[in-house]
């Protein structure tokens, strides 16, 4: 039975990593999954920024977004963990605080003239893969086994503990590993694991100096492990380990070069179902070359 889903692109992936969108919908459709466009979809709005300054304005911009997927009789699939926390959160409160779904259905009647029903559910999509289809399932498809050393991120929105929809043990994770290691690769374990990426709650735009700090030790500790390349399930944490080691090389003359991928990439790689070119390898800042060559593809 074909799964169908809302794909929600959110801003980072079809903005400045677009070959993550590409590999995403090659997956899917790979795996049975039906992917459906949101027509009007809009920024999620950011869990870490909007929120602070305005509680009813990101509510009110999350709830336009759940009404799309409503219209479409499909729960929103996301590959985006910031996309993920604030849909999630926000479908829930909407569920659970009628006077909250009130005042929001007010705001949308007057500029859309619809109502949110609060009937939308929301996913990250390779949790989805995970759960629905399989790690094992995963492993009999890979046609180019990607025999390399994997550094995984999960990043902090889909493991935090303090709000309810998180997926997995916030504080062991196994589903990204045994993703990862379905697709031929060795998921090394590296000091700091769990940190973030650094660029959440708007420290890259405000403490850029902060936010590569954290990029800065977390790719040394995964080189110092031995891993090739991270692997992310977030386009937010996918630039900042991208376009922060980029920034890193450049203000403080240290060569990292440790090259990053979503998972649907590796995927899409790993399945035989796209060139590196075609899920945008050949445009990211660190050059994934020693791994494509490792792997057989370079």
């Amino acid at each position: 039975m074909t799964m169908t889903y809302a794909f929600f692109l959110g801003c980072i992936m079809p903005n400045r990593y677009p070959g993550i969108e590409v590999a995403s919908r090659k997956v899917a459709e790979a795996l049975g999954i039906k992917l459906v466009d949101m027509p009007g979809a809009s920024c999620c709005p950011a869990p870490g920024v909007i929120r602070s300054f305005s509680v009813m304005t990101w509510l009110t911009v999350a709830a336009r977004n759940l009404l799309i997927a409503e219209e479409l009789k499909a729960p929103i699939a996301v590959v985006c963990n910031g996309c993920y926390a604030t849909l999630k959160e926000a479908s829930e409160l909407l569920r659970e605080r009628p006077e909250y779904l009130s005042e929001v259905n007010e705001i949308l009647a007057a500029t859309t003239g619809k109502k949110y029903h609060g009937t939308t559910e929301v996913v990250h999509l390779c949790y989805e893969i995970y759960e629905k289809i399989g790690a094992e399932k995963i492993k009999g498809l890979v046609k180019r086994p990607f025999n390399a050393v994997a550094a995984v991120h999960y990043g902090c929105h889909i493991l935090r503990p303090a709000r309810k929809g998180r997926i997995d043990d916030p504080e062991d994770p196994k589903f990204l590993d045994q993703l990862v290691e379905a697709l031929g690769a060795k998921s090394v374990y590296y000091k700091d694991k769990l940190m973030c990426c650094g660029a959440g709650g708007g420290v890259r735009s405000g403490l850029l100096d902060i936010a590569l700090d954290y990029t800065q030790e977390k790719v040394l500790n995964a080189k110092r492990a031995g891993a090739d390349f991270i692997v992310d399930i977030c386009p937010f944490c996918h630039l900042q380990f991208d376009r922060g080691q980029g920034e890193i090389e450049s203000k403080r003359n240290i060569k990292l070069g440790l090259p990053v991928l979503h998972w649907m990439q590796m995927a899409a790689l790993s399945l035989g179902l796209a060139t590196p070119r075609e899920i945008g390898l050949h445009a990211q800042v660190i050059s994934a070359d020693p791994l494509l060559r490792k792997i057989g593809l370079g």
